[in-house]
């Protein structure tokens, strides 16, 4: 594909009013491609996650633009942006947001049931998500009985349950010791990046920087550097 993934184009996000604004992000532009892993970095308060949140028609920027598999989303109808948002991407949170009554199969199966589809079939396609994240014996327990790692795989499932060309983690490793960390990105570039989705990554985590093919770095809602895997100089 030779259409870029993601674009964003001279976005710009404040907060408050017309007189006394607190700008989050400043004129930022960049594109995302298919096969590709891509960091955004920076401290608390650099306009990550707000970034991130702008790309996947959850907020809505002030001005610029942002086109998500050519289409630019913020000229849609809201109900038509929340479905582009849940046939397209998938959206892992930090907090995971797992139902906590739900079982984990029925956590995994929630995208499928809001396209409408059949409940026990729903089920069934959960069940091999769970499986591909190694979770299949966790099926019948509810989040709270599981460890954080085993959590974040359940959202990874729920996220990759209705194959989402764009892939989005907000911190996907701040909860999680290094090695639980290390294990989760791993799995995600090896088994779940192609030459047909994209995925976008925010983390202030450098023990996980070795995984992104490009790093974008953010200070004060702007891009101050972007850098190949492993925080080499482009």
């Amino acid at each position: 594909m030779t259409e870029a993934a993601v674009q964003a184009i001279e976005l710009v996000k404040w907060f408050g009013t017309e007189e006394i604004k607190t700008y989050a992000v400043r004129g930022i532009s960049f594109e995302a491609n298919y096969g590709e892993m891509l960091y955004i970095v920076g401290p608390s308060g650099s306009g990550k996650t707000t970034l991130l949140s702008m790309i996947s028609g959850i907020l809505r920027p002030n001005s610029g633009r942002v086109l998500v598999k050519g289409k630019e989303i913020w000229t849609l109808p809201p109900n038509d942006i929340a479905d582009f948002r849940l046939n397209n991407i998938g959206f892992v949170f930090q907090d995971y947001h797992l139902f906590p009554k739900l079982t984990t199969l029925e956590n995994v199966a929630i995208p499928l049931i809001l396209k409408k589809q059949d409940w026990d079939e729903s089920l069934r396609i959960a069940g091999e998500y769970l499986e591909i994240v190694g979770l299949q014996d966790r099926a019948t327990l509810t989040p709270t009985k599981l460890s954080g790692g085993e959590q974040q795989r359940v959202a990874l499932a729920r996220a990759i349950a209705s194959r989402p060309d764009i892939l989005i983690f907000d911190e996907p490793t701040a909860s999680l010791d290094g090695a639980t960390g290390r294990m989760i990105i791993s799995f995600v570039k090896e088994q779940l990046l192609n030459e047909h989705r994209c995925i976008l990554i925010v983390t202030h985590d450098a023990r996980i920087y070795e995984y992104g093919d490009r790093i974008i770095q953010m200070e004060d809602g702007r891009i101050v550097k972007i850098t190949s895997g492993g925080l080499r100089e482009e």
